[in-house]
């Protein structure tokens, strides 16, 4: 066997946050930044090498998985648990997906992996059977029970069409960027761990909000009044996730003006009856709202940390996030897209 290399991109959700594990709808793009995997035959144990991160993890077949090695390995394991022998294998990993910025920098390794390992092996796996490994890993061996959303725009997302996901069906469409418009990601310079957040938590919330109100999840309620009986903090849960399904709707053929209300509907949601906002994250959403050329923003990705994404008049993009830089220096507001 000879050496593979695959890659996968990183993801910004224009908007539709928290709602894939409810089984509703996203609506997140490629960023230009990638994940690169490459893949050879071994001996002994496994090794990974992160040229980013400059270290060196091994892990076999059994015991507990560390560090990087928890995707990696877990992609390996998902595997041989479907019976697929996998055999020694070196492995390198280089990345300028920014890592603690709610851009998906775990799911791009994990779709980077398991593409490898499908040329490697022969398996001819799809990019939806690839996305759902992909979590499976995440689930099963990183300890955070995502939605599929990440894994599915990491394999099938492109940067410059939005990617229209049902998570209930896996249906999805590319659509188009509403007319005239640029995305801008920033970085608000706050990590956020979603294995050591509250993620988890809001996950468990909506769940007992659904069996409280007898639905198998938040998706089967598209009237927010019945949320009222609801008892708090469930009942805001509900209503974010409600309303943000609508949102997610509405955006697919809203015009820019439109998609930008949206995101700020999105972001105050987020912020209000989510409560995974933080005051950096609301402080560089507000500054780019405040901009002129941009037509809306909001927090991005789980919360409680990470990157904010807006919607700016097409061709204004690079001058927005300089001129955003400048402003957060001390802050450490650092944009990606553009890069």
């Amino acid at each position: 066997m000879t050496s593979i290399r695959s890659f996968a991109p990183g993801r910004v959700n224009l908007i539709g946050d928290h709602t894939d594990y409810n089984e509703g709808f996203v609506l997140p793009a490629a960023i230009p930044q990638t994940t690169v995997v490459e893949i050879a035959p071994g001996s002994g144990r496994h090794v990974v090498y992160s040229a980013t991160l400059r270290r060196r993890v091994e892990f076999d077949d059994t015991g507990e998985l560390h560090d990087f090695a928890r995707y990696v390995g877990g992609c390996v394991r998902v595997l041989t648990e479907k019976g697929i022998a996998v055999p020694p294998l070196a492995i390198r990993v280089a990345s300028t997906v920014p890592v603690g910025a709610g851009l998906s920098s775990s799911a791009a390794l994990e779709v980077a992996t398991l593409r490898a390992l499908s040329h490697l092996l022969g398996l001819d796996l799809s990019p939806v059977a690839i996305a759902t490994l992909g979590r499976r890993a995440e689930m099963h061996y990183a300890g955070v029970q995502v939605g599929i959303m990440d894994q599915m725009a990491c394999a099938l997302a492109t940067t410059d069409r939005m990617l229209f996901l049902d998570t209930r069906s896996l249906d999805y469409r590319l659509l188009p960027l509403p007319p005239n418009s640029d995305v801008i990601v920033v970085d608000s310079g706050q990590q956020r761990s979603l294995a050591g957040s509250a993620y988890n938590t809001r996950r468990q919330e909506c769940h007992r909000a659904a069996a409280m109100l007898g639905v198998a999840s938040l998706r089967d309620i598209d009237d927010i009044g019945v949320l009222h009986g609801l008892p708090s903090p469930l009942r805001e849960r509900a209503r974010h996730v409600v309303s943000e399904d609508q949102r997610v709707v509405s955006a697919t053929t809203a015009s820019a003006e439109e998609f930008g209300a949206l995101m700020n509907a999105s972001h105050q949601s987020l912020r209000d009856d989510y409560a995974v906002s933080t005051p950096a994250l609301d402080a560089l959403a507000a500054f780019l709202r405040e901009q002129p050329e941009v037509f809306g923003a909001r927090m991005t990705g789980a919360g409680f940390g990470g990157a904010c994404v807006a919607l700016a008049r097409a061709g204004t993009a690079a001058d927005v996030a300089a001129r955003t830089a400048a402003h957060g220096r001390d802050r450490r507001w650092k944009p990606v897209v553009p890069p």
